[in-house]
């Protein structure tokens, strides 16, 4: 047990064994998409979060922004799902048993986990600020977007932002860099990008979730556990965090 938890630990906070990467002219191009919509996406976040709530630009601009990603992580190269095990890599070719192997199924699992466990940490962390009326009042006037429109389109658009989020920033991004402090400059240009809502609680929540994503795109060498764990924080920061501050 001690073993499989101290493996667990290392595959973790390892880059995943036979990571992949970009070669010279894969990466050029990669790198000059991203630059492109990274410019694009910031623009569009800009106008769509200064919208006063009820404007209705809102919802389209949303919507844009997810696409925009999207069409940029996929126009930039491939984009690998990933995967994950807590089994030893020479061991993952033993005919024993695939119990713990790595998988597309234990990168999802990985993912959920620690999107609950993320969420969890905001929740508490929201009983704090709640009481500090310059962070919540910061906080109020981006959950003030969640009566925009039915709560199904709502939850709708918001994980799926989390998912083009994702493939963009831990797949295109992080593969554009990955050479260089993939992890730091990924979270960097993700919180940087999401600072242009002017909003300095989403920076906060960016750093904090770019951060966190980005150890699992390292872990996993793929998109799929960032975005269970992106979309499962969603939810709960969306139908959780607006009791708190009274929303």
């Amino acid at each position: 047990m001690t073993a499989d938890l101290t493996t667990f630990a290392q595959r973790l906070t390892e880059p995943a064994p036979g990571t992949k990467r970009d070669d010279p002219g894969a990466l050029r191009r990669r790198r000059i998409v991203v630059a492109v919509f990274v410019v694009i996406g910031a623009i569009i976040l800009g106008f769509s979060l200064s919208a006063e709530p009820g404007a209705a630009s809102f919802v389209p601009m949303t919507i844009a922004l997810a696409a925009a990603w999207l069409i940029g992580g996929f126009l930039s190269g491939p984009i690998r799902l990933g995967r994950f095990g807590w089994r030893p890599p020479e061991s993952e070719t033993s005919p024993k048993s695939s119990t713990g192997s790595a998988s597309a199924v234990g990168a999802a699992a990985l993912g959920i986990a620690v999107g609950v466990a993320v969420g969890a940490a905001f929740v508490l962390g929201a009983l704090i600020t709640r009481e500090i009326e310059v962070l919540a009042s910061l906080v109020r006037n981006v959950l003030a977007f969640r009566d925009e429109g039915s709560v199904v389109l709502i939850t709708a658009i918001t994980l799926g932002n989390g998912l083009a989020e994702e493939i963009f920033f831990r797949g295109a991004v992080y593969s554009a860099v990955q050479k260089h402090q993939p992890l730091i400059w990924s979270t960097l240009l993700y919180a940087l990008v999401t600072l242009a809502s002017g909003n300095v609680m989403l920076g906060f929540a960016a750093i904090v979730l770019g951060s966190v994503c980005a150890v699992l795109r390292r872990a996993t060498d793929g998109v799929l556990a960032p975005i269970c764990t992106h979309v499962i924080w969603g939810a709960i920061i969306l139908f959780c965090l607006p009791p708190i501050f009274g929303t």
